[in-house]
């Protein structure tokens, strides 16, 4: 699963992925500032299955941290998108193509209103980022739109001629962004058209497709950016009667605590409400005074900084994503090395304990013979669906490379 931090230019992307893979990218206080995606590794934090088990654990894939499970996850930063990025403008292009595999979105929006729809710096307060995320759902809707209308007239009159099914052409022309047949079919049936005459569909009614594709196949939440500043609560508030999901997010704290946790100096880790100072006698004046910010504007006011919140929902809310704990001896929960409970795999809801296998290694999956649920000892077949925190051992006639 592939998630893609959007937004339009100096609204602080860059700086919400920085804060959540500690990938060093360009960070800047003017649009553009990133031209070429950015891919990086974030972590989804859920509890580990060790303490309910009654084993100490020894990660391999993953990290524990007091009974914390974090899961290596992708996401991917754009460059920014600006109005008329669908027809060419800015970086529009390459930003619409870079999002081309994400299965869900974090929209990260300037709450504070101190940035125009170009990105460009006003007054707090004097811009209204309802704009914002208008602008960019419409935009990624306009990319949509021109792809369907492309040779639309002569493509619908053929289909229906041949007497083909237009459901099969939908999902063929969206099959890059990652829409499949089910997808469209599910769309269409809500939407009730017409479908053995897609020639006699209006603009209007292409459009309307449109956008509900790109709301079953690009869930999005926004990332309310710089909340922390005096101008941003009413606008969050604003945010949040749209019906959208919304998390307040102060990426660059939760920057400064991952860096400062890095070199030792506070006790943090990504998703905590609270931090702890180390060694006090090692911070300049500078350093202290910064954390006292962060402490007192965002942690006492929003309980964290909301950046790892907004990535676990993006997976867990919006992908309906399971953790599941794969292990080779289901009494031991250990793999052929002894190591206790040693993986953990971040897989789409609805995945099957062949889907678990095939995530481990091909060979698994291709001599796949049963499953077992370490719980409870039960057998389970390749279409058993799993539930989030499973612990399960793959029986293969392969063996792992």
């Amino acid at each position: 699963m592939l998630v893609g931090v959007v937004g339009k230019p100096n609204v602080g992307k860059s700086t919400f992925f920085a804060a959540a893979t500690l990938k060093d990218v360009p960070i800047a206080d003017y649009p553009f500032t990133t031209i070429k995606a950015n891919v990086g590794i974030a972590h989804i934090v859920t509890e580990c299955v060790h303490g309910e088990m009654g084993v100490k654990d020894t990660p391999r894939n993953s990290i524990c941290v007091n009974g914390k499970r974090l899961i290596p996850v992708k996401i991917v930063d754009v460059a920014g998108l600006v109005e008329g990025a669908s027809a060419g403008k800015g970086l529009g292009n390459q930003f619409l193509d870079d999002l081309r595999q994400a299965d869900a979105l974090i929209q990260v929006v300037d709450a504070s209103g101190s940035t125009d729809l170009e990105g460009r710096k006003v007054p707090a307060g004097t811009h209204d980022p309802l704009r914002d995320i208008e602008m960019v759902e419409h935009e990624f809707d306009l990319w949509m739109f021109g792809i369907l209308k492309r040779d639309w007239e002569k493509a619908t009159r053929s289909l229906e001629q041949a007497g083909g099914k237009i459901v099969e052409h939908l999902a063929e022309r969206l099959s890059g962004l990652s829409v499949t047949f089910a997808d469209v079919e599910q769309v269409l049936l809500r939407l009730r058209f017409r479908t053995e005459k897609p020639s006699q569909w209006t603009d209007d009614q292409i459009m309307q497709l449109v956008v509900e594709t790109r709301k079953l196949t690009k869930p999005s939440l926004l990332a309310a950016n710089k909340a922390d500043l005096p101008t941003s609560p009413p606008n969050i508030r604003r945010l949040k009667d749209t019906g959208r999901e919304v998390i307040p997010c102060a990426s660059e704290a939760e920057l400064l605590l991952r860096r400062a946790a890095e070199h030792g100096l506070v006790g943090y880790t990504p998703g905590d409400p609270k931090f702890s100072v180390r060694e006090e006698q090692k911070l300049s004046a500078p350093q202290a005074n910064a954390l006292r910010l962060v402490d007192e504007r965002v942690m006492k006011v929003f309980g964290g900084t909301g950046v790892q919140d907004a990535v676990n929902r993006a997976f867990f809310d919006l992908l309906k994503a399971i953790v599941v704990f794969p292990v080779e001896d289901e009494t031991k929960l250990t793999d052929r090395e002894g190591r206790v409970l040693p993986d953990a795999f971040v897989l789409k809801g609805g995945a099957t304990a062949l889907d678990l296998a095939r995530t481990v290694h091909s060979e698994l999956a291709e001599g796949f013979l049963y499953a077992v649920d370490a719980r409870t000892g039960m057998r389970l077949a390749a279409d058993h669906v799993l539930k989030n925190r499973d612990i399960v051992k793959i029986v293969s006639s392969g063996k792992r490379g």
